[in-house]
């Protein structure tokens, strides 16, 4: 589902990156810098993007034909009024863009787009979001793909997980810092639904692969492994020596994506065939050994 714009890998100019100072966006600005790419890290400190001069501000950050990679969003969505302002994010970002037109952009999406499914989901599946966030994700890739005459590439990553995530969601991030704690881990019944996680370093990885290339089109940044939140959680406790208790609880509501979601990675080894997702014990070793900090 990609297109490689460039034979082989090509250093850009420069690559600035909207919402560089975040969880996801740190990781590329990073991943980016140990290439010797010249980033230029553009962060909240730097520009409003709800403010009403927010385009003239970040238009004056970017140079005409920068690589941009797009991440700043309101995540995750929750009513209408977070998808109103995600709405006006994008807005002043297209218009900044059309006044200094990049060479390529990347859009960091969310697999939040498909329906849900009990095969393991492709890039070619469905989009038809089931939530606001989905909802709002799959807006954004519409406006720029309709509005912004400039290759664009689009990576969905599933549930991501890192020692800087901000969010303290269920799963991965949450568990390792109940467990750093030595507190009780409460799972959403028994912690039998089975989902994907990525580490964020290598979604990172593929954005970088994605600017070295300049590829068009739709990536899913998922390892195609799935495993029950149980399982994690157990196997949290158990690489961090920690005391914390597994317990399950009554579930209040419905299962979310009917407790499996799964994905098909072969794209992504199609695009780039010597990239390896990080299994997920590795992942959690990983992070765990770099300190999680406190959301």
């Amino acid at each position: 589902m990609l297109k490689h714009l460039n034979k082989s890998n090509e250093l850009p100019g420069r690559v600035a990156v909207i919402g560089g100072a975040g969880f996801v966006g740190g990781a590329v600005v990073g991943a980016l810098e140990k290439d010797g790419i010249a980033v230029a890290c553009i962060g909240r400190s730097d520009v409003d993007l709800l403010a009403v001069d927010a385009a003239d501000k970040l238009a004056g950050l970017l140079q005409p034909g920068d690589t941009v990679v797009f991440v700043s969003a309101m995540a995750p969505v929750r009513n209408s009024a977070m998808l109103r302002d995600n709405m006006t994010i994008v807005a002043n970002v297209i218009e900044a863009l059309r006044a200094k037109t990049p060479a390529y952009l990347v859009n960091v999406s969310s697999d939040a787009v498909y329906r849900d499914v009990l095969y393991p989901m492709s890039e070619s599946a469905a989009a038809e979001p089931a939530s606001l966030h989905g909802a709002m994700h799959l807006a954004r890739e519409v406006a720029l793909a309709a509005e912004l005459d400039v290759p664009l590439g689009i990576i969905r990553p599933t549930l991501i997980y890192g020692a800087s995530d901000p969010h303290n969601g269920y799963g991965p991030n949450r568990f390792m810092r109940l467990a750093a704690a030595n507190q009780e881990i409460r799972l959403f019944g028994e912690g039998e639904e089975r989902r994907d996680h990525v580490l964020v370093d290598d979604v990172a990885d593929l954005i970088r692969r994605m600017v070295l290339r300049r590829s068009s089109g739709v990536i899913n940044a998922a390892t195609g492994d799935v495993h029950a939140f149980r399982e994690i959680a157990e196997t949290v406790v158990r690489l961090s020596g920690s005391n914390s208790a597994v317990i399950g609880q009554p579930r209040q509501g419905a299962m979310p994506h009917n407790g499996y979601r799964p994905f098909d990675p072969a794209n992504v080894a199609r695009a780039f065939p010597d990239f390896r997702f990080t299994p997920l014990e590795d992942g959690l070793k990983k992070t765990l050994a770099s300190g999680m900090r406190d959301a």
